[in-house]
């Protein structure tokens, strides 16, 4: 049964970044034309188009694949058969489009690329956060993300279960190694950022030695972010924080090893795989009908 209508879908404005992002591709994938789509299918024909999951899945980027084909036909119905974040057996449904066959076989693959990649993003998030289940450690993004597409990697994330971090440089402030080296140190670095937070902005800082995490929590940092560090060293630099800040281990994330760094008490881990190397999922697109 279907999950929903086309009222459900988020299709924004053709201008909004994501219908710019569509543009391009676009751009990118047909240029001038369609040569086959043009010289195999009449104008007018009409019909429907179903895309399937190919492969156990967690769906994300339907409206993003949806937008793909109201792009190529303003006109096209829509008929989402799945929700942002739902579980999908192979088989499944997950989007139906109905219109000019030209679009939407000229359409497929733009949206087919949106909708697996995220997906596939979505359904790797689910496996970590399932690798977290029963603990209280929170799965975290990072910004390693495909330029351009941060906004939809992000929401593929939280249709995973996992939980944005920030989301970009303006709205969050992440004292790293580098900037401390040009700093002169975690302290004076904690310091100059502290100074230039204001009221709602976070100061979270990245540690690697017992020493360091003194000096981070010295000069006021609001978060420590604990780096690169084994099994044994993050227990010890977690209760060497004793709880003054929240902790968020990254650095050698493994599917497997996620239970190992949650029993060590932090509070969040990130996982920069979650966007940059998570596999993109198995779909198709089948023609229905057409007339």
């Amino acid at each position: 049964m279907p999950a929903g209508g086309a009222n459900d879908l988020d299709l924004g404005r053709p201008d909004d970044a994501v219908g710019r992002l569509i543009a391009l591709a676009l751009e990118e994938d047909v240029g001038p034309g369609d040569r086959t789509a043009e010289a195999c299918i009449p104008a007018g024909a009409r019909g429907s188009a179903l895309i399937v999951a190919k492969e156990d899945i967690v769906v994300s980027g339907i409206a993003a694949a949806a937008r793909v084909f109201r792009a190529l036909d303003p006109g096209c119905v829509l008929e989402p058969l799945a929700r942002e974040g739902q579980h999908l057996d192979a088989g499944a449904g997950v989007l139906r489009v109905r219109g000019s066959l030209r679009a939407v076989l000229t359409a497929e693959r733009t949206a087919l690329n949106f909708l697996q990649r995220l997906s596939g993003i979505a359904t790797g998030t689910r496996r970590h956060v399932e690798a977290l289940a029963g603990t209280r450690t929170k799965l975290l993004d990072t910004r390693k993300t495909t330029p351009g597409m941060r906004a939809l990697e992000k929401a593929a994330v939280r249709a995973g279960g996992g939980t944005n971090h920030r989301s970009a440089l303006f709205d969050g402030i992440l004292v790293k190694d580098n900037h401390a080296a040009a700093a002169g140190g975690v302290r004076e670095a904690v310091r100059r950022a502290k100074s230039h937070a204001g009221p709602f902005l976070k100061v979270e800082a990245e540690v690697s030695t017992p020493a360091q995490i003194d000096e981070a929590l010295a000069a006021g940092a609001d978060m420590l972010l604990l780096d690169n560090l084994g099994d044994r060293e993050l227990a010890a630099a977690v209760k060497q924080v004793g709880g003054r800040v929240p902790t968020e281990a990254s650095g050698g994330m493994t599917l497997e090893r996620l239970p190992r760094v949650a029993a060590c008490g932090v509070d969040y881990l990130s996982v920069g795989a979650l966007t940059h190397s998570s596999l993109a999922v198995d779909l198709s697109l089948l023609i229905e009908s057409r007339s």
